[in-house]
């Protein structure tokens, strides 16, 4: 069984992947104004789940006896630096903001399926983290159907 400061860095990089999401989502939701009063409430209910989430593991960190940890990814740091270019280059229209969505969303999926393939860890936290992987998934999958039928109409 893995101890409890190993479960807490896991715990710990699911917060960082959570806070990457809704900082994208903000910036998301900025670009939407534009666009598509529709996707702004799509992406401002994703960022719930990761606000929700966040919160979730903040307390399964404190249980543990650990330091939640309230920063990003460097990844998430960098993806949100493309979606900002990618905007530039681009333009801001629909497919394209979806295109960056699903690459983020895409990211915390790894992020996820990375802690459920930790070694030893306990039944309970494992059952945890794939109850908001679950949710997770299928906002990637509405992401992902969205940007499929925005490209067949284009």
């Amino acid at each position: 069984m893995k101890s409890s400061k190993e479960i807490i860095e896991v715990l710990n990089d699911l917060i960082k992947i959570n806070n990457d999401r809704i900082e994208g989502y903000d910036k998301a939701i900025e670009n939407a104004k534009t666009i598509d009063v529709g996707l702004q409430t799509v992406f401002s209910k994703m960022k719930s789940e990761s606000i929700k989430f966040t919160a979730e593991l903040h307390n399964r960190v404190l249980q543990l006896g650990g330091e939640p940890q309230d920063g990003t990814t460097v990844s998430g740091k960098l993806y949100r630096a493309w979606m900002d270019v990618k905007a530039t280059f681009t333009g801001k229209d629909r497919t394209s903001l979806l295109e960056s969505c699903e690459t983020g969303e895409d990211a915390a999926q790894k992020a996820y399926r990375d802690a459920m393939e930790t070694e030893d860890l306990p039944a309970e936290i494992r059952d945890f983290i794939g109850q908001q992987q679950q949710t997770l998934r299928a906002s990637h999958d509405e992401i992902k159907a969205m940007r499929d039928m925005q490209k067949a109409i284009s």
